[in-house]
């Protein structure tokens, strides 16, 4: 890693522990700070338009407050039959999103964006990742949702927790069922000068 990336600050703009994970096994060096961004599901937009449109919020949302660093924000979501599935406020809307989802095919689409907020140069992309769910029975769904780990996850599930149990397999990246598309991350990065390699 140069010396350029250890001089620039990075800003994560979220507050979700697994984005912090994620981002930290690149081994740049960042600071978190939390966007006040009210995220919006019901814009009329299509699914990766908003997936970006919501990361660009996030990230503009923070950059206000830095005057020369890279911000990087990031929204995931469920498509499910042209409906959108977000985080389930209630652990009955948890199990709802798990009925729905078992055995059938559902897609993640995280978009993020990195915002230079010393020239407001940004690239903003959605990524998409198919998961197919095995059929679960009512007692593994009523199971699952009193562990509380769906209550905080797009489509109630965490495919690196206990939700993994539930799926057969995926096409596509990993990483963006988790909440950051690392691959596709990090090639964004060079664009600011920052090669990880």
């Amino acid at each position: 890693m140069s010396e350029s990336v250890q001089a620039r600050k990075i800003i994560l703009a979220s507050g979700s522990p697994r984005r912090r994970e994620l981002l930290g096994l690149t081994g740049l060096k960042f600071r978190v700070a939390l966007s006040d961004y009210e995220e919006d599901m019901t814009l009329p937009l299509p699914p990766q338009r908003l997936a970006k449109f919501l990361s660009c919020e996030k990230a503009a949302a923070v950059a206000g407050g830095y005057k020369n660093a890279l911000v990087i924000a990031a929204d995931t979501f469920i498509l499910f039959n042209r409906s959108i599935l977000g985080k389930p406020h209630t652990p009955r809307e948890a199990a709802r999103m798990l009925t729905l989802l078992s055995g059938r095919v559902h897609t993640v689409i995280t978009g993020y964006t990195i915002l230079d907020s010393s020239d407001g140069r940004r690239v903003t992309r959605a990524v998409s990742t198919k998961v197919y769910f095995r059929e679960l029975t009512r007692r593994e769904i009523d199971s699952y949702v009193a562990t509380g780990e769906p209550l905080d996850k797009a489509g109630a599930y965490a495919i690196q927790g206990r939700g993994s149990l539930f799926i057969k397999k995926i096409s596509g990246d990993y990483f963006n069922v988790i909440g950051l598309p690392l691959c596709s991350l990090t090639e964004d990065l060079k664009t600011f000068g920052i090669f990880l390699s």
